[in-house]
């Protein structure tokens, strides 16, 4: 199984223009948000007091903002996936250790999950991979091709390998981050 994630891992990478897997990295801390720092950086860059950004004025792009959005759409697919597998909520949650009281705030609208905990729910509903990048991506998360944890995440819904401990058995023999369980 090794020689195959690697294999996947080198063909993967290779495809975004990284050699082989000794030059890639993985650093948690490199997340997908930006520093308050250049939050605010880029905050000063637009004089709000204008209404004006460029070309377009604030209403427009907020009205834009407001009939696109769709903040429960992660919490509607999770909940039909769980409805479509014939599961209970508890299975679901018990299988991959995730707290009772965590997976009632997911229920909530307003709650937005971890990357990990999206991995981890999809790893309990035993998604294919296709059904995982639709999940994921309703999070706004995504497993990119260029990051050797992302590429196991995806080589283990590729390959069906769902259970905790095997995903962090591949997951450790590429010094990644594990799951706590």
């Amino acid at each position: 199984m090794k020689d195959k994630l690697l294999a996947y891992i080198n063909k993967n990478l290779q495809e975004t223009g990284v050699v082989s897997f000794k030059k890639a990295r993985y650093d948690v801390s490199k997340a997908h948000c930006l520093s308050s720092a250049k939050l605010e950086e880029m905050e000063s860059v637009v004089d709000r007091s204008s209404n004006v950004l460029g070309d377009y004025e604030y209403s427009s792009v907020d009205d834009f903002i407001q009939s696109n959005k769709d903040d429960d759409k992660f919490q509607k697919l999770l909940f039909k996936y769980i409805d479509d597998k014939g599961l209970k909520d508890s299975d679901v949650y018990k299988k991959v250790h995730i707290d009772r009281r965590l997976f009632s705030k997911i229920r909530n609208e307003e709650y937005h999950p971890s990357k990990e905990t999206v991995i981890l729910l999809g790893l309990a509903l035993e998604l294919n991979e296709e059904q995982f990048d639709e999940l994921i991506i309703s999070a706004s998360y995504s497993l990119p091709k260029n990051n050797v944890y992302d590429l196991i995440i995806r080589f283990c819904f590729v390959e069906g390998v769902y259970k905790i401990k095997d995903v962090n058995d591949l997951l450790d023999s590429y010094n990644c981050k594990l799951f706590t369980y």
